[in-house]
């Protein structure tokens, strides 16, 4: 007869699995919502249970032994069986309630999510968000994410998407810089300005500014003065006078409205990819994800605001005359 598996024991696999996943007691800790002492002390347990050492560790990381790694792919199966069951219960329930726990890039995140959240709570009063802000792209299922917001589409099968709107970027700058610098009237004429940059912080590569020209994308790397790893950074030092840079129009249209930024080059901004949502197959059902999928399309219709802030802005704003 097969033996039937304990509480103690199924909370020590969610402890491994989770740990492994993330790397670290710590981490785990976190996504459980426990201590990580209690996280170690289930592990602990789990491998005096099955007679196994499943970590390898040392003071700074945990490394899967070959057993730990066999137990960690059967485990996953074991909790996604779990999460599925626990997702048709949600789904179940008419209203959306409980907790939905959403990830976006750190920029998306401040300057068109959070804004609107408050909105989206007094609709769902029963529903609580958990909004982790950040640009790397971790395991959305692992992690147990409902929706994600990214830049671009994440090839993964077990994933659902849907575009949400154009992540569009061009150049911007102070009016108090322009009229003490002038403004650039070819793409070219940037190499004789002040020039702030972005790099971004997963490569460390610095951004290559692009140019819709016509049917042609120009790109160049200006010689720059500055070089932020953070979009609203950027925009701050912009609106603050220091130079002309690149930003998404999610991030500059509140400068743009207050007057405190310019296009510069309006006609020739680039729509970089797209905004779009994700969530797991499994969510398919969920009235939470529904319900914020829902509002996530209310929050980017066609034209976006911000874009529209921009495109008012930069229908006044002076013509450069050649791109080259």
């Amino acid at each position: 007869m097969r033996e039937q598996i304990g509480l103690e024991r199924l909370t020590g696999l969610i402890a491994f699995a989770r740990t492994a996943s993330l790397g670290s007691y710590t981490a785990a800790a976190r996504a459980l919502s426990v201590s990580p002492s209690a996280v170690s002390k289930s592990v602990q347990r789990l491998e005096e249970h099955f007679g196994l050492k499943l970590f390898s560790r040392t003071t700074r990381s945990l490394t899967l032994t070959p057993e730990g790694r066999d137990l960690y792919e059967r485990a996953l199966r074991v909790i996604r069986e779990v999460e599925d069951i626990e997702q048709a219960a949600v789904a179940s329930r008419a209203e959306p309630s409980g907790i939905l726990k959403v990830t976006a890039p750190l920029p998306i995140g401040t300057n068109i999510l959070a804004p609107a959240l408050p909105r989206f709570a007094e609709r769902y009063p029963k529903l609580s968000i958990d909004l982790r802000l950040g640009d790397q792209f971790a395991d959305i299922i692992e992690q147990g994410i409902d929706v994600a917001v990214r830049v671009g589409n994440l090839a993964d099968s077990r994933l659902i998407s849907r575009a949400l709107g154009p992540h569009r970027i061009g150049a911007f700058a102070s009016p108090g810089y322009l009229a003490k610098h002038g403004v650039p009237r070819r793409v070219e004429d940037l190499n004789d300005h002040q020039c702030v940059n972005f790099r971004y912080q997963s490569s460390g590569q610095a951004l290559r500014w692009p140019f819709a020209v016509g049917d042609q994308l120009v790109e160049l790397m200006p010689d720059a003065c500055m070089t932020i790893d953070a979009s609203d950074a950027v925009a701050a030092v912009l609106a603050a006078g220091g130079g002309i840079g690149i930003s998404p129009t999610y991030v500059a249209a509140p400068f743009v409205k207050r007057g405190e930024l310019v296009p510069v080059f309006p006609e020739f901004m680039v729509d970089r990819f797209a905004i779009t949502a994700l969530w797991p197959e499994s969510r398919r059902g969920s009235p939470n994800v529904k319900a914020f999928l829902e509002f996530l399309v209310e929050l980017f219709p066609t034209p976006t605001v911000w874009d529209a802030i921009v495109q008012d802005r930069g229908s006044h704003a002076p013509e450069s005359s050649t791109a080259r």
